[in-house]
């Protein structure tokens, strides 16, 4: 529900800012402004031509290897997931989140204590099961869900 409300990952800082403009853009809220995959794939094509004409070799080398690791590691990922289709009734209409709203986002804590007694872990992790179980009976129950297996 969180991507529906506006909100979006953190773009890591060591992005290049082409990237980074183009991230944006696919993930604005209004379908019609964003770039269709033709488009997308030339401007993913010509920022990385762009990296291959960089005079300094260092440059070139560095921004190369880092498209190639970060190109694997989507693919890899990629592979590990299957896509499924949902029918979801009644969301709320998508937008795009304010900065501030992004920011209370990001700055969420979380709770990631670990009791002293393991036992407590257990109970607590068997009382997580037991709720999901049920959530998960409920959802396959009301949605029809296909699934690539």
């Amino acid at each position: 529900m969180d991507i529906i409300n506006g909100m979006r990952p953190e773009i890591m800082s060591d992005i290049p800012l082409q990237y980074k403009n183009l991230m944006v853009q696919c993930w604005d809220a209004d379908p019609l402004k964003r770039p269709d995959i033709k488009s997308l794939q030339e401007k993913i094509r010509e920022i990385h031509l762009s990296y291959q004409n960089m005079p300094d070799e260092f440059s070139q080398s560095k921004a190369m290897n880092n498209f190639e690791i970060k190109t694997s590691i989507n693919y890899i990922s990629s592979r590990l997931f299957t896509s499924k289709v949902h029918q979801f009734e009644n969301l709320p209409e998508p937008k795009n989140a304010t900065e501030e709203e992004q920011e209370a986002f990001h700055s969420k804590t979380y709770d990631f204590s670990i009791p002293d007694n393991i036992e407590d872990f257990n109970n607590s992790n068997d009382q997580r099961i037991n709720k999901t179980s049920r959530i998960n009976s409920i959802i396959k129950g009301n949605l029809f869900i296909y699934s690539n297996f």
